[in-house]
């Protein structure tokens, strides 16, 4: 195929790759953060860095906790911050950062009503004088008088399936409208599934309440603040909306959701109070309108406010927030203008967006603008740049580098509007730059350089694929899902003590030169050889889609294989080996590591770990393989029985551990489906608790076949739970604290 006809192929496909990108049919995980980091770059440009008077924030800072004591506070004294800020300060409205979700029994009213319902009940001048101190030791009642009333918002929050949280504490506020009509045309707003809010008592005195949910990208930054969030059929309002409704006298919201002629097409675009706008994305998300670093808005010591030293106008008319910024109590966010930012002062920025009409908006049509952009620039430079010179190649780049950023600048500038920006950027860059490397690097060159640096790793079937699809390959680290496998010989060290140096060499020549065949195989590529352990994985550096179902096929291949050379290592005298295999599945880090002397293609993670874990777990229970949950999803075409669900150290969340089990006509001998399903019933049991039921058929299965160490390891962890039984919520985890 002639070069420029290359070129153009190679330029093409890259542009049809950005293209799928832009419509989300593809994502390219790179761009995402690409895109984060040139809007931050854009907020940074235009914040306009000024001080916004209209809101200020009472902080909870360590001059209060000094002169106060530590936090929380006595209800009463929050009492007394509440009356001093609207009866002295005046102000417009106030809103707490903060949940007040359990009763404030610090007063000892508690135990003095008891001493009055029990020892003291016939003590008339007792109940006399309890009588007429309790309104003033009930704190949450006198917090609750100095709510009533008052354009007060509590803040409150929710929690999602992905916070592997659901509690229900507290009252939810006044929904702000049913979700049904946004379930009816198919708008999909954030969702909650729990709550942790306020006490009843607090809630129904104040105003209003708004939850402080931000929205977290997939880096960690709060660019977002959800605007709606859907719970139990309703829809509920942010901390900053709520805030800013009670400053106005309670305006009703109303939701902008054009709709296409026929009615199969809604989104959501917009919100408005009064006449004020407030753009959002198709999840109901507004982009927050940081106007600077740290200290934005006016901050005011708690302590200062409590004890009058103030001057009587400083808060006058404001909107208030209340929060913290001593240490310890901090609520702190990554945002795009600083590291380190309180989480009261991004509700700040809303308020103050909101009253500015300052927030940008992410039109859907961003998407048309993006794709109409990917197009002529890529089609542009396809067709001119591979018969221009390398200079005039430089500044025609360079030139429609400066129209699509300047274009895009204006656009957030006097539009108001967030068009994506790092696609664009990127595939001019990206193809300028493969345009000149390919007059210095043709294709011979490139397999050779691929076979140098991927030689060693994986086997010559896949050197050859990626020789011949160059592109594809890449040794810069990334994040993917892969699959690793560890196995390692079991007693190595005993065994090597009774050989001489030359025996052990030649047994590990062996053993490895077998094993790794197997592995490259089942495209497997070696990570390293530590002694005598392996570690490999797959899905790296090509992708590889049945990465698990390789691995797992992998691992039972290597144990049949190592059947074989029992049998040759006994006919020449050699000790019998036995290894332990753990395979795992997960999000891993691959790339070229390592120093400036020496660097290898390797997987790095906590599903790597996780991989060695298992391995040591197959000792434990007397199998020779072991492999996690997210394995036996990937690899459905294995048989497999459920072993244990185990917390391993290093890890916090419990992980299900299964034993692959060999095909039928395998040499392997594995367990008979009965006892499969026998066992699952002990385990069922066994989780339940159920201690009689769960030996039964374990001494069964033990009878039939004493040799499994498996069916021992319960039966003693049986006899040990019935002397010290474990708590009623035990959910069956064992927990390693050995590697």
């Amino acid at each position: 195929m002639p070069h420029t006809l290359i070129r153009i192929v190679a330029t093409l496909s890259l542009l049809a790759l950005f293209l799928l990108n832009a419509l989300e049919w593809v994502h390219l995980p790179l761009l995402q953060r690409l895109e984060a980091i040139s809007y931050d770059m854009r907020m940074k440009l235009t914040m306009p860095n000024t001080r916004f008077d209209g809101v200020a924030i009472v902080d909870i800072d360590e001059k209060s906790l000094a002169e106060e004591g530590r936090f929380p506070w006595g209800r009463d004294k929050l009492a007394l911050l509440v009356n001093k800020l609207f009866d002295r300060y005046r102000i417009a409205a106030l809103g707490f950062d903060i949940v007040f979700a359990e009763q404030d029994d610090s007063s000892g009213l508690s135990v003095l009503q008891q001493l009055g319902a029990t020892t003291l009940r016939h003590d008339t001048q007792y109940q006399q004088a309890l009588q007429q101190i309790s309104p003033q030791l009930d704190r949450d009642a006198l917090f609750a008088a100095s709510l009533k009333n008052r354009p007060v918002v509590l803040g409150y929050y929710f929690t999602t399936a992905a916070d592997g949280m659901q509690h229900h504490v507290g009252r939810l506020p006044t929904p702000l409208a049913p979700a049904a009509p946004f379930e009816r045309l198919g708008i999909p707003l954030s969702r909650a599934n729990g709550f942790g809010a306020n006490l009843p008592q607090l809630q129904q005195a104040a105003d209003n309440g708004g939850h402080f949910n931000p929205s977290t990208d997939i880096d960690g930054v709060v660019r977002r603040i959800p605007m709606l969030i859907e719970y139990g059929g309703q829809v509920y309002q942010p901390l900053s909306l709520a805030l800013l409704r009670a400053a106005l006298g309670e305006p009703p919201v109303d939701f902008f959701i054009p709709q296409s002629r026929d009615g199969s097409y809604a989104a959501l675009e917009g919100l408005s109070v009064g006449d004020m706008t407030i753009p959002v994305d198709q999840y109901g998300r507004a982009l927050v309108p940081y106007r600077g670093e740290q200290g934005s808005f006016l901050y005011v010591s708690a302590a200062d406010v409590m004890h009058n030293r103030l001057p009587v106008n400083a808060l006058a008319g404001k909107i208030i927030l209340v929060g913290t910024t001593a240490p310890g109590l901090k609520d702190l966010r990554v945002t795009p203008v600083g590291n380190v930012y309180p989480g009261v002062e991004i509700h700040a920025n809303m308020i103050a967006g909101m009253l500015e009409q300052a927030i940008l908006k992410m039109p859907q049509y961003g998407i048309a603008i993006e794709i109409l952009t990917l197009l002529l620039s890529g089609l542009l430079l396809t067709l001119l740049l591979p018969r221009m010179s390398p200079l005039k190649s430089t500044l025609l780049t360079a030139w429609l580098l400066g129209l699509i950023a300047g274009g895009n600048l204006w656009a957030w500038q006097h539009e108001h509007i967030v068009l994506p920006l790092a696609s664009s950027l990127s595939l001019v860059m990206l193809i300028y730059v493969f345009d000149v490397a390919y007059g210095y690097f043709v294709e011979s060159r490139n397999r050779h350089l691929i076979s140098e640096l991927f030689g060693q790793y994986v086997p010559p079937q896949l050197v050859d694929e990626m020789s011949q699809h160059p592109e594809q390959v890449n040794m810069q680290s990334d994040s993917r899902e892969m699959t690793v496998l560890f196995s390692d010989i079991r007693d190595f060290t005993s065994i090597s003590e009774k050989l001489t140096p030359q025996e052990l060499t030649d047994i590990l020549n062996t053993y490895l030169t077998a094993m790794t065949e197997i592995i490259h195989q089942h495209r497997g590529t070696i990570d390293k050889y530590m002694g005598d352990a392996i570690m490999a994985f797959w899905g790296a550096p090509l992708s590889d889609p049945q990465h698990a179902r390789h691995a797992v096929d992998a691992g039972l291949a290597m144990l049949e294989r190592l059947r074989q050379l029992q049998i040759e290592f006994k006919q020449r005298g050699w000790p019998e080996l036995r290894i332990g295999i753990g395979v795992n599945t997960g999000i891993m880090s691959v790339g070229n590591m390592g120093s400036q002397f020496r660097r290898a293609y390797t997987a790095m993670g906590d599903a790597v770990n996780l991989g060695s874990r298992l391995e040591g777990l197959t000792k434990q229970y007397g199998v020779s393989m072991i492999v996690s949950e997210t394995t036996v999803k990937a690899a459905t075409q294995a048989q497999y029985c459920e072993l244990d669900q185990v917390n391993v150290k290093g890890k916090q969340e419990p992980v299900r551990i299964f034993e692959p089990q060999p095909a039928a006509g395998s040499i392997l001998h594995g367990r008979s489906s009965e006892d499969v399903q026998a066992f699952e019933r002990a385990l069922a049991h066994y989780r339940r608790q159920q201690w009689t039921e769960a030996e039964t058929v374990l001494h069964t299965l033990s009878q039939a076949r004493p040799d499994q160490r498996l069916y021992a390891i319960f039966l003693q962890r049986v006899q040990q739970y019935r002397q010290t039984p474990p708590p009623a919520d035990w959910n069956g985890v064992y927990e390693f604290h050995t590697k």
